[in-house]
């Protein structure tokens, strides 16, 4: 008797970083996700496919990610790194035989070891291409690969609906290039959702409020069947967050919103644990949204009680240069680096059996506690970023293996894609969502604040200008003036990235993110005056060329996305 369905959804997502520096911000951030996130991941789900398991995992590579995972410049990266890698710990081997430190001597020969395999494993068991592999998994009715929007676009805040509208359909055909067929989930990013209202844009000296069409209009549109919430945005109605009062663009946003928002009445309790059908406009199709369970979800990312705080688990932070190897477990979360102790792999396969025992034993306790009450299977969505299994969470990638042998040895739940959960529960109940993120405070805050308001004026900027190009030379016969234009879209796209605001806001990259942003703006600009030329000087044309170069993401995009719909 199946008393629930177990969808774990990880989501894969780095913004566009080839030719735009290594390190400590680049491309060394691409390279970290693949060594120690997709490639163990890729290992455990063929692991757990041999051992005869089906581990029915939802995983959504973005658009941006799936192009530089497929682009030549990236193999070179990643194997220059990886040589770097291994030449960091033979080094360290060598430091540790001399001076008689066989502990650390010991955790240099496990780091070169690991390099060593995941060089072997990327030449000859994923042939350079993980893309191909994860299309296999999918074809194989292991994974369920779900989309996103183009470069990761914020789409409660762009300014034009074309905008909203180009994310998601670029974010289609990109899939369909890469996997062969069309997807049935998107991950919109950072969860952040907006209904249809009258709207006004949040900074700047426009103040002209006009009618927005919801985000799930876009993706029922572009045929998308379902995406994920937080729970906040289903349980807890209007998520005002808590920034409002500190921010005048936030408050004057909400404030329309609130004036403008028609909320559905419901007859019946919601629970995360149901799918529901969310439309904006009863002439189209709803779409189905899957909630995220908080129950589970901070048994992870708890920094106090989840998983990845267990004092033996290898410490994240404490880095040992050069090299950049790491040699310490977590000791304790909240003690000085200097206090760390040494790593001791040997005792961690236990505490991450036992970890993955509690947290199957957690989603068997919420499954049955809910079928008693309610008489029927439930759902449980529990959505990570894919960066923490491996690059945060050293120990994560086996920890999901073990859950997800556990829950299939359990004969009460079942793992199940979010299409699989579509076509075994029923879902006929239509809700209107508020506007919000999965983001602290629940609303807009950490993409728009005193720290990062100055971006969204240029967005803005270059969206009517882009628009207004767009509609002049679209049509053209002249081949110049296209390339141009293609470019321009390019940038634009690069632009909106709802990465820039986050690293400004988390002060984790701050100085990169501006620096990127406003590259890509100042790009943007030199390109529209070259588009408005009659004649354009050998200069621009180099200087085009180098764009077309280092920002070549898309590089069969169709333009027809960008038009007037």
């Amino acid at each position: 008797m199946i008393k629930g369905y177990f969808t774990f959804v990880l989501h894969s997502h780095l913004p566009w970083v080839l030719g735009h520096g290594r390190w400590p911000h680049g491309t060394d951030w691409l390279n970290e996700a693949i060594a120690e996130c997709y490639i163990p991941l890729l290992n455990k789900i063929i692991q757990l496919a041999d051992e005869g398991y089906h581990p029915r995992l939802n995983i959504g590579i973005t658009p941006i990610l799936q192009e530089q995972l497929r682009s030549p410049i990236l193999i070179n990266e990643f194997e220059y790194y990886l040589k770097n890698k291994i030449e960091a710990a033979d080094n360290d081997i060598k430091e540790f035989s001399k001076k008689g430190q066989k502990t650390f001597l010991q955790i240099a020969m496990m780091w070169r070891d690991y390099y060593l395999r995941i060089s072997e494993d990327f030449k000859d068991k994923f042939k350079k291409d993980l893309l191909k592999s994860f299309s296999q998994l999918q074809k194989q009715g292991y994974i369920e690969i779900m989309t996103s929007a183009a470069t990761h676009g914020y789409l409660p805040l762009l300014k034009n609906d074309r905008s909203v509208d180009a994310q998601i359909n670029l974010g289609v055909q990109v899939y369909k290039k890469n996997f062969g067929q069309a997807p049935n989930g998107i991950w919109l990013p950072e969860c952040a959702y907006r209904p249809s209202y009258k709207w006004t844009p949040p900074v700047g000296a426009d103040k002209t409020s006009y009618n927005r069409k919801g985000v799930d209009e876009f993706l029922s549109k572009h045929n998308l069947e379902y995406f994920i919430i937080d729970s906040h945005l289903l349980k807890g109605g209007k998520a005002i967050g808590v920034y409002l009062a500190r921010f005048k663009a936030l408050k004057n946003l909400w404030q329309h919103f609130e004036k403008e928002f028609v909320e559905i009445k419901e007859d019946f309790e919601k629970s995360p644990y149901e799918i529901y059908l969310v439309s904006s406009n009863f002439q189209i199709k709803p779409v189905a949204v899957f909630s995220r369970d908080p129950e589970t979800a901070l048994q992870v990312w708890s920094g106090d009680s989840g998983y990845p705080g267990e004092a033996q688990y290898l410490d994240f932070h404490k880095k040992k240069f050069p090299g950049g190897l790491r040699y310490w477990c977590v000791t304790d979360p909240k003690i000085d680096l200097a206090l760390k102790e040494i790593y001791n792999p040997d005792v961690v396969e236990d505490r991450v059996k036992t970890h993955a025992r509690h947290f199957v034993s957690l989603v068997k306790k919420i499954s049955t506690q809910y079928y008693e009450k309610k008489k029927r299977p439930i759902v449980i969505c529990t959505p990570f970023d894919t960066e923490l299994f491996g690059h945060w969470w050293f120990e994560g990638p086996n920890w999901l293996y073990y859950v997800l042998k556990f829950i299939e040895q359990d004969k009460e739940i079942e793992l199940a894609t979010g299409k699989t959960v579509l076509e075994n529960l029923e879902h006929d109940k239509i809700i209107s969502l508020p506007e919000g993120s999965w983001g602290e405070g629940g609303f807009h805050y950490i993409w728009l604040n005193q720290l990062n308001d100055w971006t969204w004026n240029r967005i803005y900027e270059a969206e009517d200008e882009f628009y207004s190009l767009y509609d002049k030379f679209a049509d053209s016969r002249n081949e110049k003036a296209l390339r141009i234009l293609k470019q321009l879209s390019r940038e634009l796209l690069l632009l909106q990235s709802s990465d820039w605001q986050f690293l400004i806001s988390t002060l984790s990259a701050r100085d990169y993110a501006e620096l990127r942003f406003r590259s890509h703006f100042e790009n943007f600009k030199q390109l529209a005056r070259m588009l408005k030329k009659e004649k354009i000087e050998p200069d621009k044309i180099n200087f085009l060329k180098d764009l077309e170069t280092q920002d070549n993401c898309f590089e069969d995009l169709d333009l027809s996305i960008f038009k007037r719909k």
